[in-house]
């Protein structure tokens, strides 16, 4: 409905006539354990000083029973989002009792049943705005207020909220539990967690300041659960930020817990972060996994200070908040736990995220114009965190790190608990530094784009020139063969043509030590030098960036598809650093579906699968490096049948797999789904798995089997299921629309091109966003003739904004692989397997 797409005009001025002083919110859970329950209670109280005579309070949720300003009952004006309330004054207070409706689709209040044990857990998710499918509340981020929640929940469950208990009370089927109430909070970083969560408890102290630290997860996990380093990380963090923010730890406990059917990867509600449960590793988990968990860890610790003690005033500057946690992740990682290689991970992963969205055609400036919260919705993007965390790097190097530190500290200190604009960030740097910040931020925060650099006879050309301060590296080998950094240019490259005088060597590359953001292109000799050599360059931060350079040159339609993926063949299956062997593979799968033209599509993924194979059995047993490639090898599978008799005789215990590699129940579950893609397993067998998997997760992998059959009458259920299904949680519709999509016989899926253009409004209208845009992502019909995609955006520029972004991006992403299947039209003879 239209009024729940709150825009910014109207939020400021609503802040300009309301301040909020304080919230009171009651919520009554017991009726989760009820399935056929589908709402629960929720009473807020909310105190205002009023300018306005009026103004409307923010509810999504099933009814609205009464509406009472200062104990006096007014008459219910609901309409579905918004409460019209009047004869306001001066100072009120208003309570409003209503129906919130349970959520499976990771909105507001999120059940979810178990089927490990039939055990029920809650958790909230809100960012951007879903409080208000939980408790009536001013939804927006600039009006903080305290806030006191009482929930009510089943007897012997865990009950959690941002500030710890102050009371309990035994109640009829339950137990009443008061919380302390907040300090000043925005609405979107409230939360609340209740079911039989399995707790671990443990504490953090410095000086006179003790933090009660606490890891939960659910009960069936509990075995998995890796407490040990989920503290670590969270005390080097504390330990870090301690002594360089200079503001302390402000919100008492410290709570992390991991849900299921999480939307996102974590987030920063004060005194209760929110993770994925994908961070509770059922088997084996590489270091690159261990890694991003850390990651994100010090991520979201990062946010207590910016974005939840100093919160942006609208979401145009979400950047704020997300660049600065997205690269103190990093710097934190790199600088404070073992992951001292945080900076690889950066550049090869986080930054291709960065430079895919920075060249569509929706690409937006860093600080972002945010007209409303479906816009806010959709810029949690790869120009927010990375791109964002990309340029504050340089920012810090032209600052001066001990500028930019005394900066933030004064920044904390100045807006502790309020609200505040990229101005006011600029001012606190201007002072500690004494550069000119504003100028700088005109140029990297302000516009769109990625420049792309190359070394053209002796002179650094860049497209879409801006100044950036940069290294050449030039490297040689060594008397053993290895390729090391000989020499070494830092300059300021500000025009298209720039000047750069460099010795000999084996391999130049451009950004050594990644000080700039932008693509990058390697001269044919150092290609020349990669193709034999690149296993011998032993920084691995500059193999990094080789690799993400050589993927950037692919995109781009400057390397050939199959002189990429020979380099992978040869130097993969030795790569070393576990967060660059990952972003390979999955970057080679994506070349051999996306940029191989059709004709030689078939070869080229026979070969493809050879070499995760091979590489699967050749690695080290029991290494993270022939974990990666054993996943890569269930992806490889998916979409050719060349190994799927000696896959499937593996799972069924009639050969031998790769020696000391445990087939975990994940990995197991990724065979039978690419064994079912190919037509190559049946519903016996997965009902069979389902026997020997029978949690949640494992119910998740039946269906997506199920669905990855390849006929018309499967596709046809799935196709149904997703888009008619309203009770499919979040992660049961992503595995019904991935098993949907599954398969390389795309007449299966074709038919369906018409209706997903004849529903995609209608379900941006009639669902959830978070769901709407699964829809229309994941039924994208990719193998589609672009014209289909021009029809509909010819006629329908009427539709909203946000809808029309992510049909362009898709139509764009369509646009680049047929241009990159055109430029490597004539493989050769090297598609041969």
């Amino acid at each position: 409905m239209s009024t729940a797409n709150l825009n910014r005009a109207e939020v400021l001025e609503r802040s300009r006539t309301i301040t909020v002083t304080g919230y009171r919110v009651e919520v009554d859970l017991r009726s989760a354990v009820d399935q056929s329950s589908a709402t629960f209670t929720t009473i807020t109280t909310v105190d205002v000083d009023a300018l306005a005579t009026s103004t409307w309070i923010d509810f999504i949720g099933d009814a609205v029973d009464t509406v009472h300003v200062d104990g006096v009952s007014i008459p219910v004006d609901y309409d579905g989002a918004r409460i019209a309330v009047g004869g306001l004054s001066g100072r009120h207070a208003i309570r409003i009792a209503a129906q919130g409706r349970y959520s499976c689709s990771g909105e507001g209040l999120h059940r979810f049943v178990d089927d490990a044990d039939g055990q029920t857990y809650l958790y909230t998710q809100y960012e951007p705005a879903d409080a208000r499918r939980v408790f009536a509340c001013f939804e927006q981020p600039d009006l903080k207020a305290p806030f006191t929640f009482v929930v009510t929940a089943p007897d012997g469950w865990q009950v959690l909220s941002n500030q710890s208990v102050e009371t309990t009370e035994a109640v009829d089927d339950g137990v009443r539990v008061a919380f302390a109430p907040t300090l000043p909070i925005s609405t979107y970083i409230t939360a609340i967690a209740a079911g039989p969560y399995h707790r671990v408890e443990s504490s953090w102290c410095q000086a006179d300041l003790t933090v009660d630290l606490a890891v939960s997860c659910r009960a069936s996990l509990a075995q998995y659960l890796d407490a040990d380093e989920v503290f670590t990380i969270t005390r080097q963090g504390l330990d870090f930020y301690a002594e360089h923010f200079g503001y302390p730890y402000p919100f008492g406990k410290y709570d992390q817990i991991f849900v299921p059917e999480y939307n996102l990867g974590a987030m920063e509600n004060p005194g209760l972060v929110t993770f994925t449960e994908a961070y509770v590793f059922r088997g084996a988990a590489t270091d690159d996994q261990r890694q991003r968990r850390a990651n994100t860890i010090l991520h979201e610790m990062a946010h207590m200070w910016f974005g939840d003690l100093v919160t942006m005033v609208w979401w145009d500057d979400l950047w704020l908040k997300e660049s600065f946690a997205d690269f103190m992740g990093s710097l934190v990682s790199a600088e404070a736990t073992r992951f001292t290689d945080a900076w690889v991970a950066f550049a090869v992963k986080r930054k291709a995220w960065a430079y895919l969205q920075d060249q569509l055609p929706t690409t937006h400036p860093i600080v972002a114009d945010i007209v409303d919260l479906e816009a806010a919705k959709l810029n949690f993007d790869g120009i927010t965190y990375a791109k964002g965390a990309s340029v504050l790097k340089q920012l810090v190097a032209f600052v001066g790190r001990d500028a930019f530190f005394e900066a933030a500290r004064r920044y904390f200190t100045a807006h502790a608990f309020g609200n505040t604009t990229l101005a006011d960030l600029l001012d606190a740097l201007a002072e500690t530094s004494g550069r000119d910040v504003r100028a700088w931020a005109r140029i990297w925060l302000q516009t769109t784009g990625v420049s792309t650099l190359a070394l053209v006879d002796s002179e650094l050309v860049q497209t879409d020139p801006r100044p950036h301060r940069l290294a050449v590296g030039v490297y040689d080998y060594d008397h053993s063969g290895d390729l090391i950094r000989t020499a070494r240019v830092e300059l300021d490259v500000t025009a298209a043509r720039t000047r750069v005088d460099l010795p000999v060597g084996a391999l130049t590359l451009i950004n050594d030590d990644d000080l700039t953001y932008a693509k990058v292109r390697l001269d044919e000799h150092s290609l020349t030098t990669v193709e034999a050599s690149l296993d011998r360059v032993v920084d691995p931060l500059a193999r990094g960036l080789i690799w993400s350079s050589l993927w950037n040159s692919v995109r781009d339609a400057e390397l050939p598809v199959l002189r990429y993926l020979d380099i992978v063949e040869k130097f993969g299956p030795s790569e070393t650093d576990s967060t660059i062997t990952g972003s390979i593979l999955v970057d080679a799968q994506y070349a051999v579906e996306h940029y191989v033209p059709e004709d030689a599509l078939a070869r080229v993924r026979a070969r493809w699968t050879a070499t995760t194979w091979n590489a699967t059995f050749d690695s080290s047993p029991g290494s993270g490096t022939q974990l990666a490639w054993a996943r890569a090898l269930a992806s490889a599978a998916a979409v050719d049948h060349s190994r799927a008799e000696k896959l499937r005789a593996i799972l069924l215990g009639d050969r031998p797999g790769p020696p000391e590699l445990v087939l975990d129940p994940d990995l197991r579950w990724a065979y039978w789904i690419a064994l079912s893609a190919t037509g190559h397993a049946d519903l016996a067998d997965f009902d069979a798995e389902l026997r020997l998997d029978q949690t949640s997760t494992g119910r998740t992998a039946h269906g997506r089997a199920v669905a990855s059959q390849p006929d018309a009458a499967t596709k046809a259920a799935a196709w149904a299921a997703a888009t008619t299904d309203h009770t499919l949680s979040n992660d049961r519709l992503d595995a019904t629309v991935a098993g949907f999509r599954s398969g390389t016989d795309s007449a299966l899926i074709e038919r369906y091109v018409d209706e997903y253009f004849a529903s995609v409004r209608t379900w941006w209208a009639e669902r959830s966003i978070e769901i709407a845009r699964r829809l229309v992502n994941g039924l994208f019909p990719s193998s589609s003739d672009p014209a289909a995609v021009d029809r509909w955006l010819g006629s329908n520029d009427d539709a909203p904004a946000s809808l029309l972004r992510l049909v362009r991006e898709k139509h764009d992403n369509l646009g680049r692989d047929r241009r990159v299947r055109d430029f490597n039209a004539d493989l050769g003879p090297n598609a041969e397997p």
